[in-house]
């Protein structure tokens, strides 16, 4: 039930050739000619005379400790994929292991995080307030009761996101780099402001994908983004590329193996990223969703809670092995009565 995994800073191994799912070989084409062509429509958000406040990338390039914070986007094109799911629960699991880290909401108007942390109804200031200088950044932070390593920053519920300028965002987020050990976006879906916002300034992306081909096609596009849009990509040799890997959510190996999804194999030939996790369908998700508990503190005894441990740990540098990729076997007695 194991299968092994190429570390995080390893290079990736050549998937096989074949493939059995329908119209992906025309997409493996396709996203080629995509990732050739990025550089050339890259197109900044800042100006090229913009002085940073957020210190050089290549300061957090060497390794813990790190002289500031390091800022991680997690990121989908495709909206409904377990963005903030999986925020929630990998802020929470980078606090358990005594890391210092505030995770951020950055869906202006439509925020949900607060919800999963089980934070709402202690949001007094929020993101936007802090951005429009109404509150100090200490006054919107919210300490997570359960786990002293953890805070939020909750998204404006009544501003648009025509609120967020490249030097707010980066006042804010220098301010936290400060204080924290890492940073969490939670990136809206797509393209728009919020997102662009997010990836601009991110260390790290984490890629979330369903195991569907449209799921994939958007996060191969916005692999695309983050490569060629950052922050460090506007900086160039100077600084190391936004490091990407691939989070895969709502995996059922059945369905997998029955070709009535994407196998796992196949997701890596389309988007060619390292996978840090593989999270297993649960409906304990929603279950902790609506009594604002993170599915990681269910413990190793969950699936869906142990998939997200070990994305943590692997995130961290550590070598694990994936679980819960493979069906599990089905009894003798299940076989004759179902």
């Amino acid at each position: 039930n194991y299968h092994p995994i190429v570390p995080l800073h390893a290079h990736l191994h050549t998937p096989p050739a074949s493939t059995t799912m329908v119209g992906l070989p025309s997409m493996l084409a396709a996203a080629m000619v995509r990732r050739q062509i990025r550089p050339v429509l890259a197109k900044s958000i800042a100006s090229q005379t913009h002085s940073f406040l957020l210190s050089h990338p290549k300061d957090v390039d060497q390794g813990e400790p790190y002289p500031r914070g390091r800022v991680v986007c997690i990121t989908s094109g495709k909206g409904g994929v377990g963005k903030t799911t999986s925020a929630a629960s990998f802020a929470f699991g980078l606090a358990l292991r005594g890391r210092k880290t505030c995770v951020v909401d950055f869906d202006i108007g439509l925020r949900n995080l607060d919800i999963h942390l089980g934070m709402e109804r202690r949001v007094i200031f929020d993101f936007v307030n802090v951005l429009m200088e109404e509150c100090t950044l200490n006054q919107a932070l919210i300490k997570d009761k359960r786990e002293g390593n953890l805070s939020m920053l909750a998204a404006s519920q009544t501003r648009d996101k025509d609120s967020l300028t490249v030097d707010g965002v980066e006042r804010v987020l220098s301010e936290l780099s400060e204080q924290f050990d890492y940073v969490v976006l939670d990136s809206p879906a797509g393209i728009e402001s919020g997102a662009r916002h997010a990836m601009y300034f991110a260390d790290d992306a984490i890629i979330v994908t369903n195991p569907e081909l449209s799921s994939c096609r958007d996060a191969d596009k916005m692999i695309g983004f983050v490569s060629s849009r950052s922050r460090r990509a506007e900086i160039g040799s100077d600084a190391k590329e936004v490091s990407q890997t691939l989070l895969i959510t709502r995996y059922e190996p059945a369905r997998a193996e029955a070709e009535e999804s994407l196998s796992l194999i196949d997701i890596e030939e389309l988007l060619g990223l390292p996978v840090v996790g593989v999270i297993p369908e649960s409906k304990d998700v929603l279950t902790c969703t609506n009594v604002g508990s993170p599915i990681i503190t269910l413990g190793e005894e969950n699936s869906a809670a142990a998939a997200y441990s070990d994305m943590v740990d692997r995130f961290l540098g550590e070598e694990k092995e994936l679980r819960f990729i493979t069906p599990e076997p089905v009894s003798f007695f299940k076989r004759i009565f179902g």
